[in-house]
């Protein structure tokens, strides 16, 4: 803080041997007190004089001003805990927040380009949305959904707004109304994501990736504080917090069925271990949390596989396991029909690989209680509980009291589990190995069944049994995925006559939490090749698997 020092200035004039006229010392207006602590500081006579005082004085106190564009979470975050003098005129204030590059950064406030989860607007360029912005005709324009609190702040950075194209809704209106149009943008901060709306990266930058670098995003506001004091280092300053911080973000990975038996496994000794997952293995690697359900129990007995798909009597060698190894799994869901297909000495054998390497499984151990049990994983502060059943069967595949096996349905200890578990803070994932399906809509059964663990306050309530992906739908505060399709297994040949070539597409749930909260899924679609090996989809065959996929969730219609 810059001292203000009082000066008292006099001049003593001594003329020796002149005239009787003199010129009598004035202090004008900055007549002060002089102390006694402080001696007078003169130079030798007949020489002018200049003698100073120096009196130091409290420093003024720290005056905020806050411009009304700044992001509401950030004005919100400074009022609550600031205890200085505010005004309303920038003139009068001593201490502001104003914008700047990412270098000088006291708080970073980011935005989010979003669509709704049910549109197939898939990219957008950032001079694209600029030029819309500004209202630059353009005959594949898409409207832009903002709030008032918005447009102040994104002005300095897309430019001044036109309302060609760019409509100004209310927080409260914006997912509703965005719904209502599909096909349609809108701008909010990161702090407004939830599951219903698509996030649209922007240079390749993508606010709810683990692996998002805010200095190349564009719509990340940078504000440093200014201030007209001279020793900013001793201002007890407001704490700021950005609006999204990366210790508090967890990506999780799920994924539908795993089997490295058959032709699957003819491949793995033809071309390597780690074959099936090279396309597709960024996806799992780079997730925070990667989920595989792997419904077949590794076994050292296991023989040589064959292409053959019949009998059903399924079992994978144990050096398999290196695949999963690959891939970066932490959970393996058990769920499945094959677990003791080998015996339930391979079942806890695979168990014995799985806890050897840190791995959590569930819905499968060695009696009942650790069957239906749920396991616990904590990262960046979200807290997570996994758990599952399988009410299909067949019997023996259960786990008892004594016995291991697979968790069977008792949706009146899981209904009870999950609340219970939910009101510990945990965010509770619940699978299902349902009844297989070959379709992509869901019946009333099956609505009935996976609404269960979402009432009881499941966050996320997965299919992992179907061969064929499925709808899902947001029911209440929960993400249901009916069904996600085969992960790693080899039905190349299944076909059905209303969705032909069903059991090669595949989905991939990546979801996003935030600060104890689920805020976004987004669906990776795959293409199974080689009996083994799903590779990502491109542009068009994605886009034909979602019209299909969210026709089926009742989204449509969409145009051909």
């Amino acid at each position: 803080m810059r001292k203000k020092w009082v000066t008292y200035l006099f001049f003593v004039l001594w003329i020796s041997g002149c005239t009787t006229s003199s010129v009598n010392p004035t202090v004008a207006s900055l007549a002060f007190e002089p102390t006694q602590s402080q001696p007078m500081v003169t130079t030798p006579t007949n020489v002018p004089t200049l003698a100073v005082r120096l009196t130091p004085t409290s420093a003024p106190p720290p005056v905020i001003w806050l411009d009304a564009s700044l992001p509401e979470g950030l004005y919100d975050q400074i009022a609550q805990q600031n205890s200085m003098k505010s005004e309303n005129q920038k003139e009068l204030a001593n201490l502001w927040l104003e914008s700047g590059t990412s270098a000088q950064a006291d708080v970073t406030w980011v935005y989010v380009l979003v669509t709704p989860f049910s549109s197939l607007i898939e990219q957008i360029n950032f001079d694209q949305l600029k030029d819309w912005w500004q209202g630059k005709p353009d005959e594949q324009a898409i409207p832009i959904l903002v709030t008032e609190q918005t447009i102040k702040v994104l002005e300095p950075v897309l430019g001044e707004l036109s309302d060609r194209y760019v409509v100004m809704k209310k927080q409260n209106e914006l997912l509703d109304a965005a719904w209502e149009k599909r096909d349609v943008l809108a701008i909010i901060p990161f702090e407004y994501l939830e599951p219903r709306w698509k996030v649209i990266p922007l240079n390749d930058q993508s606010p709810i990736s683990n692996q998002f670098v805010v200095e190349e995003y564009p719509l990340a506001v940078h504000y440093h504080w200014n201030t007209s004091l001279t020793a900013r280092e001793n201002l007890d300053l407001p704490n700021l917090t950005s609006n999204r911080d990366e210790s508090k973000l967890t990506v999780l990975v799920m994924t539908g069925v795993t089997a490295l038996v058959r032709a699957t496994a003819v491949r793995m000794e033809q071309k390597g271990m780690t074959y099936p997952g090279e396309a597709i293995g960024d996806w799992l690697r780079n997730a925070d949390l990667t989920h595989i359900s792997n419904e077949v129990s590794f076994s050292p007995r296991c023989p040589d596989p064959k292409m053959d798909p019949y009998p059903l009597i399924f079992c994978s060698k144990p050096e398999y396991i290196e695949l999963l190894d690959s891939v970066g799994t932490d959970i393996v869901d058990l769920t499945g029909n094959h677990g003791v297909d080998w015996g339930r000495d391979a079942l806890s054998f695979s168990l014995d690989l799985y806890r050897s390497r840190g791995w959590v499984y569930y819905a499968a151990g060695e009696n009942l209680n650790e069957a239906r049990e749920a396991v616990f994983i904590e990262h960046n502060g979200n807290r997570f509980a996994f758990l599952g059943c399988n009410p299909a069967g067949p019997a023996y595949i259960w786990a008892g009291e004594d016995f291991g096996g697979v968790a069977p349905c008792d949706y009146e200890w899981i209904q009870q589990r999950i609340q219970q578990l939910r009101d510990e803070g945990y965010l509770v994932i619940f699978t299902f190995q349902y009844f297989e399906t070959y379709r992509h809509w869901v019946e009333e059964f099956e609505q009935r069944d996976f609404r269960i663990p979402a009432d009881a306050g499941a966050v996320i309530v997965s299919g992992s049994q179907s061969h064929h992906p499925m709808a899902m739908e947001f029911y209440n505060d929960s993400f249901i995925h009916y069904g996600l399709g085969n992960l790693f297994f080899d039905q190349m040949w299944v076909d059905t006559v209303t969705i032909p070539e069903g059991t090669r597409k595949e989905l991939i749930d990546r979801h996003v939490f935030y600060n104890g909260k689920h805020i976004s899924t987004e669906l990776l679609t795959a293409y199974l090749e080689d009996y083994s090996r799903p590779r990502p989809m491109n542009a068009v065959e994605r886009i034909d698997f979602l019209k299909d996929i969210f026709t089926a969730a009742g989204w449509g219609p969409y145009t051909p």
